[in-house]
């Protein structure tokens, strides 16, 4: 399957959006029946644990049924289920419970995880979280939030000094030993670091509540929903050398320019 550059009408952005949600609402069917029962996992990494449950499965399986659907030409790219080809030049990334360590632990950080992307990079992203029922929408100008408090507008924080911020990451580990002691030196740098917030991390910072995201060990699903939400409102989202990072590998979200450009010169010293 190839991607091409693809211009979309109004009427197509409306259309992609109202097949996102779609997506959204059947992978929060699929799932929460399933969130705190117990359920078992199977482990995809022999050499560690990558966990998988029934809930993955079938939250992409009913993703991918929502898109037979109504956008049966589209390519997609799922966690689960690998890549069905397309006639577009648009790809579907699916990632159905991204933190599935925090899933299977009953912690509300995980999130279903759905954007749409050409040639060019990400257009659109959706982060979900059906237990909590928030769900951070970014792309095709808009950037939202929606949940127990309604409506309300992503926008991140001003931060522009390491030493006023907040910043997450996952594991602690953060990838290689190498990884792990260049996020260090930035989280020394900053004032409150926070760990195991799987893709909820990305929408606080959308939403202005932290300042970083800093990770590593990243495959293009985890990522690309989060670059378009934090994009929209108004961050940057980069490789640990200031390139693209929607194939995955390193990420670094920033609130801010002045704070991209001071974290990233502590990780650039680690190459």
């Amino acid at each position: 399957m190839t991607l091409t550059s693809v211009i979309l009408t109004p009427q197509d952005q409306t259309a992609i959006r109202a097949c996102a949600h779609a997506m959204a609402d059947a992978a929060r069917a699929a799932i929460l029946p399933l969130f705190r029962t117990g359920i078992s996992s199977d482990n995809k990494d022999a050499a560690g644990f990558d966990p998988v449950t029934e809930a993955d499965r079938a939250a992409e399986l009913a993703m991918r049924d929502v898109l037979a659907k109504l956008r049966p030409q589209d390519a997609i790219l799922g966690e689960e289920f690998g890549t069905t080809d397309g006639t577009t030049g648009l790809q579907w990334v699916l990632d159905p419970i991204d933190g599935t360590r925090g899933f299977i632990s009953g912690t509300p950080t995980w999130g279903v995880l759905i954007s749409i992307r050409d040639a060019d990079g990400v257009l659109y992203g959706i982060i979900d979280q059906p237990y909590i029922g928030e769900r951070f929408e970014g792309g095709f100008g808009v950037a939202q939030n929606t949940g127990p408090l309604g409506v309300q507008p992503l926008a991140v924080r001003a931060t522009r000094a390491l030493s006023d911020a907040t910043i997450l990451t996952t594991f602690p580990e953060v990838g290689t030993p190498s990884d792990a002691a260049a996020f260090r030196d930035v989280a020394a740098q900053c004032k409150l670091t926070r760990y195991g917030m799987d893709c909820y991390g990305y929408a606080l910072l959308a939403a202005g509540q932290v300042d970083l995201v800093i990770e590593a060990g990243l495959s293009a699903y985890d990522i690309q929903a989060p670059i378009a939400v934090i994009q929209a409102a108004g961050g940057i989202v980069t490789d640990w050398t200031g390139g693209p990072a929607h194939d995955g590998g390193h990420a670094i979200a920033a609130a801010t320019p002045a704070l991209h450009a001071a974290a990233l010169e502590l990780l650039r010293q680690h190459d």
